[in-house]
């Protein structure tokens, strides 16, 4: 018979999908407590490659907030040549992902997103800005704005609830 290898299980959510031990440490560690030293280590870590691809850059966090740019890339466009929604929700909620998981609780994942898309995202780069509203109980209320990187006119806003 085969050796068994580790019990595994899937965490799931809007743009984040990861495989963990079921009591996986470096897991439960790299998620937590996430700060501008680790934050870099943390997303190369964590996040799976398809959401890598979204390209996100210049990662900056501290406790409850964090933001990223995601460049222009013609792989993220759709026809009309705009970034299209599905990467910007995924690029919403991992930032706020990060943003929650910036104190010494971990967040199980998104309970919902809702956005509302302003404008289309054609040429400029997008800045991802996430604030975490208030860090309940069993819920982390969060808001996140999307705008131009240059002329920072609002391209997105979007509400988001994370469980703990």
């Amino acid at each position: 018979s085969l050796p068994v290898l580790a019990s595994y299980r899937l965490t799931a959510d809007t743009g984040l999908c990861l495989m963990s031990l079921k009591s996986s440490e470096r897991y439960m560690e790299a998620f937590s407590n996430i700060s501008q030293d680790n934050v870099v280590d943390t997303y190369d870590y964590l996040f799976a490659p398809w959401v890598k691809e979204l390209g996100l850059i210049e990662l900056e966090v501290s406790e409850g907030n964090a933001s990223a740019i995601m460049p222009q890339r013609s792989s993220l466009h759709w026809s009309a040549g705009a970034i299209c929604g599905q990467a910007i929700l995924a690029a919403i909620d991992t930032v706020a992902s990060l943003a929650v998981n910036t104190t010494e609780r971990q967040a199980k994942g998104t309970v919902s997103q809702n956005t509302q898309f302003i404008r289309p995202a054609f040429s400029e780069d997008l800045k991802i800005e996430v604030s975490v509203l208030n860090f309940g109980r069993t819920i982390a209320y969060v808001e996140a704005k999307v705008t131009f990187v240059e002329s920072g006119k609002l391209v997105a806003h979007s509400t988001l609830e994370f469980a703990f």
